[in-house]
């Protein structure tokens, strides 16, 4: 098999890809939206956990359904993970603040503010789309300190 130097692989962060024969590539989106899961008779399945069978430990359905993340559950992750470790490195700030009620900086007050808005920017931005070409156009990026 060869790979076309005319084709571009599809994003495998967003889509199922498929190498074909003729260099070409088969691109099937990935699910946007989150899926519980069933087996081949359409029977709900349940998160496994350890438990007991005739007195012996084994694995038994718990009362959580089985559930895929979809990419808007991934991709609000990700940005939720993202504010948590940028708001991280001033949460001293925060608890001395608490604390001992000395004051926050200003430029770090706007600046945590800012992130928290563009994290809920985002979120609504990702929940809103209604397509894998929609969520691949979300700008996932925070501003930057200097800039506020």
């Amino acid at each position: 098999m060869f790979i076309r130097q005319d084709e571009i692989r599809p994003d495998d962060r967003y889509y199922w890809v498929t190498a074909n024969s003729d260099g070409s590539y088969t691109a099937t989106p990935k699910a946007l939206e989150d899926r519980e899961e069933v087996d081949k008779d359409g029977n709900p399945l349940y998160v496994k956990v350890l438990g007991e069978v005739d007195g012996k430990p084994a694995m038994v359905d718990s009362a959580k359904r089985l559930v895929t993340k979809g990419l808007k559950s991934n991709h609000i992750e990700q940005v939720k993970q993202a504010a948590n470790s940028i708001l991280t490195q001033t949460d001293w700030m925060v608890i001395r603040k608490a604390e001992r009620n000395i004051d926050i900086p200003a430029d770090t007050v706007a600046y945590r503010a800012a992130v928290v808005a563009k994290a809920s920017e985002l979120e609504a931005a990702i929940s809103a789309v209604t397509s894998v070409e929609e969520l691949m156009a979300v700008n996932l990026s925070f501003p930057n300190k200097e800039v506020i």
